[in-house]
C-alpha cells in the first residue's frame, strides 16, 4: 500500500509539538504545503512554535493539551474535525522519559509514563481513526524510541511503554491496511531534546547514573531534532512499518536480532554501570 506522497493540503495533527522532534516535524510537514495542528503541555513553548509557523507563512493553529487526558484528547478530535472537516495524518509525539530502578521506581511516576507515552497514543488513535475509516484514508506515524525493541536498565517504565507502543501499532498496521490506512512507527536513538531534561529520576543511594551529565551528554552528542522529523515524512510518504533513526538505533536493531546472547549481556552490564 502506498504512502502519502503528496502532503500539500494535508490536515496534519502533533501531539507534544511545543519543541524537539514535535517542533521539527511541524516546521517539515509546514514546508510542504501542509496544514497543521500543534499540541503541547506547555503553553509557552506552543505559542512560540505557532508563530514560527505562521511566520513562514503556513496554515498552523495549536491547542494546548495534557495527552495524559483522555478527555482533552477527544476535545482536540473533535476542534480538528470541527474546523478542518478531516484529519490526514496524526503524529503521535508527545512523550516524556522518567528513570530509575524498577525496585524504587514510584507507581505513580509508571502510570504517568503509561499515560503520556502509551494511553494518549491509543486514546488519540481512538479518536481519531474513526475519520480516517471513514475516509478511507491516512497515516498514522508514532514517535516511539529504539527502546521500543532494545531495553534500557534504568529507564524501566520508559522501555515498557514504548515496548507496548511498537507492538500495538505493529497489528494496528495489518489491521488497517484494509482501509488505506498506513502505520509508521519512528525509533530514535540519541536525540537532542529537552526529554532528559523535563523528565524525573528516582535513584538507589549511591547511584552511578546521573540525570544532570545524562542531559548534557544528550545535548552535545544527540542528533538534531529535524534528523528524526525527515524520517516522520519518509515514513508517511513511503509507508514505512518502523524506521530507526541515527547509526545507535539501527545497531540495536541488527543486534538484538543476530545475537540474543549479547544483547542479553549489555542489559547485564548495562545495570551495572547505571544503577
Amino acid at each position: 500500500m502506498p504512502g502519502i506522497r503528496e502532503l500539500k493540503d494535508k490536515v496534519v495533527v502533533i501531539t507534544g509539538a511545543g519543541s524537539g522532534i514535535g517542533r521539527a516535524a511541524a516546521h517539515a510537514f509546514a514546508k510542504e504545503g501542509a496544514c497543521v495542528v500543534i499540541t503541547d503541555i506547555h503553553a509557552e513553548r506552543l505559542a512560540a512554535v505557532e508563530d514560527e509557523l505562521v511566520r513562514m507563512g503556513a496554515r498552523a493553529s495549536s491547542r494546548v493539551v495534557d495527552v495524559a487526558d483522555k478527555a482533552q484528547l477527544e476535545d482536540l478530535c473533535r476542534f480538528v474535525i470541527d474546523t478542518h472537516g478531516r484529519v490526514d495524518v496524526l503524529h503521535a509525539n508527545a512523550g516524556i522519559g522518567y528513570g530509575g530502578p524498577l525496585e524504587v521506581f514510584p507507581m505513580a511516576d509508571f502510570e504517568k509514563v503509561m499515560a503520556v507515552n502509551f494511553w494518549h497514543v491509543v486514546y488519540s488513535v481512538g479518536f481519531f481513526l474513526p475519520h480516517m475509516i471513514k475516509q478511507h484514508f491516512g497515516h498514522i506515524v508514532v514517535t516511539a524510541s529504539a527502546a521500543s525493541y532494545f531495553g534500557l536498565p534504568g529507564l524501566g517504565a520508559y522501555t515498557a511503554s514504548k515496548f507496548a507502543v511498537a507492538g500495538y501499532l505493529e497489528l494496528l498496521r495489518a489491521e488497517l491496511r484494509r482501509h488505506n490506512i498506513g502505520v509508521t512507527t519512528i525509533c530514535p536513538g540519541f536525540i537532542n531534546t529537552n526529554i532528559v531534561k523535563d523528565g524525573k529520576s528516582t535513584l538507589l543511594p549511591g547511584a552511578k547514573a546521573d540525570q544532570e551529565k545524562m542531559a548534557a551528554f544528550y545535548k552535545r552528542f544527540g542528533w538534531p531534532p529535524e534528523r528524526v522529523a525527515k524520517a516522520v515524512l519518509k515514513g508517511v510518504r513511503k509507508n514505512k512499518a518502523l524506521v530507526p533513526v541515527g547509526p545507535e538505533a539501527w545497531a540495536q536493531w541488527y543486534l538484538k536480532r543476530l545475537s540474543p546472547g549479547l544483547y542479553n549481556l549489555i542489559l547485564r552490564i548495562g545495570a551495572k554501570l547505571s544503577l
